[in-house]
């Protein structure tokens, strides 16, 4: 009989678990990378993000029909390794994770630039180690009491946004008083046409708006620790790409109306020229606030995702035991102070690296957030195929469009990843998310192998949590 694993405990409700997904999908890059994506596809690149959209929604539906199948800690690393096998779910585990930390090194980055504004004489890498500690102890706090941070936290950014789209949109009907004198929505196609471009402009966006959308798939794992998974989940799968796809297509198409696209970005963020068109005197200031909350919430989603995934391939022989540690309000505390040891790298990086190595962050990201993306359809795919027809008609939470949607995106995804091979600028994130994949392959094969514990995920559910 197998030794009582210790538990984590269900205290995220449905208002926590969207806006923990929000946290996490919506970052910096919406207020300053998504000028970048601009630049390369012109106004066709509102046609990227609608693409990206629609496949993530795939990924998500699929990773949904499992969650809400088997709701364990583990998550998409835990049916990768039974439905992939060991190997697959050992690379997926591990790739998350490594997502999770690229990604908190571009944040923590990005708040010490922000801080920067106002503390212009603080050396940029003391912000930066103050912003992990502050992570770092908000995750040590009982699951519900993060859910309801990372709620409030994720709610200032969503409020900015709208307000962005409807002052915008109120620039555009009523004017602005001499500010944005060129604007109309004419600017999507009088500068050059609306893919200035063309096809291979969006195509090379792609990497930047698939990365736009990472993090969404933190849904999965919290399902472990929500308090009815099969009704909050579905209800946070259907809302919440649908809202993330609005506020980036809205978003961007205001953005383009108000100004020619190949101006944005280049005389200071136009989320300051709206609010101080508006007659807001203290616009940069309070975009400053917005962005450090948006950077906060990020970090604080991606820490909670990469800590609950370790802990789940912790109890399958994949990670170190230790991670198995759990204080007495049911945090792994281990992995979570294992994430924040890992990002005092970034005080490293901030005090010898230049700026433009974020770039390149960025693009590494992008590699394992798809690579993450095509495991899950990959797992629900093989779950399927193992499936009776009585098995499926049985499932409570089925993905649309099955075997079609998932099929085409599978295929979508490859090609996204060798779009990374073909430009030039992340042609380097390519070669090293490759690299990533074969160290983790030869680590297996000479640490792991033979070593995992044979656990189902159907014994991990059985097993796996107390309600509170």
């Amino acid at each position: 009989m197998r030794k009582a694993l210790p538990q984590l405990q269900r205290g995220l409700n449905a208002r926590h678990i969207r806006f923990i997904a929000l946290g996490s999908a919506i970052g910096t890059g919406l207020f300053y990378g998504s000028a970048s994506a601009i630049q390369m596809a012109g106004p066709a690149v509102l046609l990227a993000y609608l693409i990206g959209g629609i496949a993530v929604f795939i990924v998500m539906r699929a990773l949904g029909e499992m969650a809400v199948h088997l709701p364990i800690v583990g998550s998409f690393g835990s049916y990768a390794r039974q439905y992939l096998g060991p190997l697959a779910g050992f690379i997926t585990g591990w790739t998350y994770a490594f997502e999770m930390i690229i990604v908190c090194l571009a944040d923590v980055t990005a708040f010490g630039i922000y801080m920067g504004l106002w503390f212009p004489d603080v050396p940029q890498w003391i912000w930066v180690l103050g912003v992990i500690f502050l992570i770092g102890a908000l995750n040590l706090l009982h699951v519900r009491v993060f859910g309801e941070m990372e709620f409030w936290l994720s709610l200032v950014k969503v409020v900015a946004i709208v307000a962005m789209i409807v002052a915008g949109g109120a620039i555009l009907i009523f004017g602005s008083g001499g500010h944005f004198v060129s604007s109309g929505f004419d600017n999507l196609w009088m500068h050059g046409g609306f893919a200035p471009n063309g096809i291979s402009g969006v195509i090379a966006s792609l990497t930047i708006v698939m990365f736009a959308f990472g993090g969404i798939e933190i849904i999965g794992i919290t399902a472990s620790e929500a308090k009815d998974p099969t009704k909050v989940i579905p209800r946070a799968i259907n809302t919440i790409p649908m809202r993330i796809l609005l506020f980036y297509v809205l978003t961007l198409l205001v953005l383009m109306s108000l100004s020619p696209w190949n101006t944005i970005g280049q005389a200071g963020s136009p989320f300051v020229e709206i609010f101080s068109s508006l007659g807001i005197s203290s616009a940069a200031n309070i975009l400053n606030l917005i962005v450090i909350t948006a950077a906060i919430s990020a970090i604080n989603s991606d820490i909670f995702g990469a800590g609950r995934m370790m802990y789940g391939m912790a109890k399958e022989g994949m990670a170190p035991k230790s991670f198995l540690r759990i204080a007495s309000n049911g945090v792994p505390w281990m992995t979570v102070v294992v994430m924040a040891g890992t990002l005092l790298v970034g005080v490293v990086l901030n005090y010898l690296i230049p700026e433009s190595v974020f770039l390149v962050i960025a693009s590494i990201a992008a590699f394992a957030t798809i690579w993450v993306w095509l495991m899950i359809l990959l797992s629900q795919f093989s779950m399927r195929r193992g499936m009776t027809k009585e098995q499926m008609k049985q499932l409570k939470f089925p993905i649309p469009w099955w075997p079609i949607a998932p099929a085409l995106t599978i295929v979508f995804m490859l090609f996204v990843l060798a779009m990374l091979g073909y430009f030039a600028n992340t042609r380097a994130a390519l070669f090293v998310g490759l690299g990533w994949i074969i160290m983790l392959t030869i680590v297996y094969y000479v640490k792991i192998k033979g070593k995992v514990d044979v656990v189902t995920p159907e014994l991990l559910y059985k097993e796996d949590l107390s309600s509170d």
